[in-house]
């Protein structure tokens, strides 16, 4: 029953202007608006004028925002949140000329995180993870992917699953968690990266039995896995049901997003590399491009994706924040927006898109990402003069209010 007439109301906003992202085209926009949501789900999306005309007559909590704009909840569909410790002093390395590559290759880079993860139990790891989360709830997150992957081996990979869980839990938000064992290869199995793999697939079913998998990613890279062992692990993952995306193409053109898509897969990610075969095998999958332009930032990378093919093939494009403790240390998605517009030249109705509606289809989502009746009642309330302005401004608090399934949440 989505009659604002006669349905009883959990909450209304009125005084607003609406961005719905409903369509294929523009930010969907509606002035003089009013959103209306019950049990968790929006049951207007539309102009004020379609409420009765006293819309305090309604049951429910009205509230007059007095302007702004109500876009979707944003969706951060590419991040590895859960991870003890931090990694500065790569940061400096960095600056010093190391690369990401020689960083690794010394005992840096991801498995530095992997001690710090193992040596920390799973309290630890949820007090130290929370607060991430709380600063992109706060800027506007209402749905959050989580990867495991810095524990590598069958304990530290469920502790990091777990505490994903636990996180959505806390803060009364999606969290949609991601196998990535696939992610680096252990010192314990050095030299033995089949072996590795063979590990991995082994604990997938164990994982997904205990209801912590929701989809599989891996590290198809030249200092991560080659595209056979990568296809192993994504034949384990079919063999479940389960679906899966994939670290693709970031530091070199290594096929790998036309080897998710080859498995119909939720999106390819980085891809700095894909080639023009890539973006074709994608779009014809339906695989989302997710750009991390967090970890293009802080590498100093100079490669950007193939952005005119991915217009002209009509693969969408998401973005995310890809947080991490080590390529991308970043705690705002409306950052990572403005950084995909200064580096990538997204447009930020692009970017919005990215941010919602895109990056929900590269979570397997249509149940949130715009503002429609009967999606999810995910949305922000923006101090705000127009959409734009959420690329525009370079940090400082914009969000006023957000809302996760109709409960404010910051």
């Amino acid at each position: 029953m989505n009659d604002p007439r006669q349905a009883p109301w959990d909450g209304l906003i009125v005084g607003v202007s609406l961005a719905t992202l409903d369509g294929h085209g523009g930010y969907g926009e509606i002035g003089d608006a009013a959103l209306g949501w019950r049990d968790g789900t929006i049951v207007h999306a539309g102009p004020r004028s379609a409420l009765p005309a006293d819309p305090n007559a309604l049951s429910g909590a009205v509230v007059d925002a007095g302007g702004g704009w109500i876009t979707p909840g944003l969706v951060d569909c590419h991040t590895h949140l859960v991870f003890a410790g931090d990694r500065a002093a790569e940061f400096e390395q960095r600056l010093q000329g190391a690369d990401y590559e020689e960083i690794a290759r010394n005992g840096g880079g991801i498995l530095s995180s992997v001690r710090a993860v193992r040596e920390a139990d799973e309290e630890a790891l949820l007090a130290q993870s929370l607060p991430r989360a709380r600063a992109l709830v706060a800027d506007g997150v209402t749905t959050l992917e989580i990867k495991s992957g810095y524990g590598l081996d069958f304990d530290g990979e469920r502790k990091m699953l777990r505490v994903a869980r636990r996180i959505g839990d806390e803060l009364g938000i999606g969290v949609f968690t991601t196998y990535l064992a696939a992610h680096a290869l252990p010192p314990e199995y050095a030299g033995r990266a089949d072996a590795y793999i063979d590990a991995v697939i082994e604990w997938l079913p164990r994982l997904h039995a205990e209801g912590l998998v929701d989809a599989v990613d891996a590290f198809a890279e030249r200092i991560g896995f080659d595209i056979a062992q990568t296809r192993r692990v994504f034949e384990a993952a079919r063999t479940l049901g389960l679906p899966v995306k994939l670290h693709a193409d970031q530091l070199s053109d290594g096929a790998g997003a036309a080897l998710v898509a080859e498995f119909g897969g939720l999106s390819a990610d980085h891809v700095e590399y894909t080639s023009d075969a890539g973006v074709r095998a994608m779009a014809e999958a339906g695989t989302v491009a997710v750009l991390l332009p967090g970890a293009f930032h802080v590498l100093r990378e100079t490669r950007l994706p193939p952005l005119d093919a991915f217009r002209a093939h009509r693969v969408p494009m998401a973005v995310a924040t890809d947080c991490n403790p080590g390529t991308s240390p970043l705690l705002s998605l409306r950052q990572a927006m403005q950084l995909a517009c200064t580096h990538f030249r997204l447009t930020p109705e692009e970017a919005l898109r990215g941010t919602t509606v895109n990056a929900a289809r590269a979570l397997g989502r249509d149940d949130r990402g715009v503002l429609r009746p009967g999606t999810r009642a995910d949305f922000v309330h923006w101090a705000i003069a127009r959409p734009a302005e959420l690329c525009y401004w370079l940090g400082g608090r914009l969000a006023s209010a957000v809302y996760a399934g109709g409960n404010r949440v910051a």
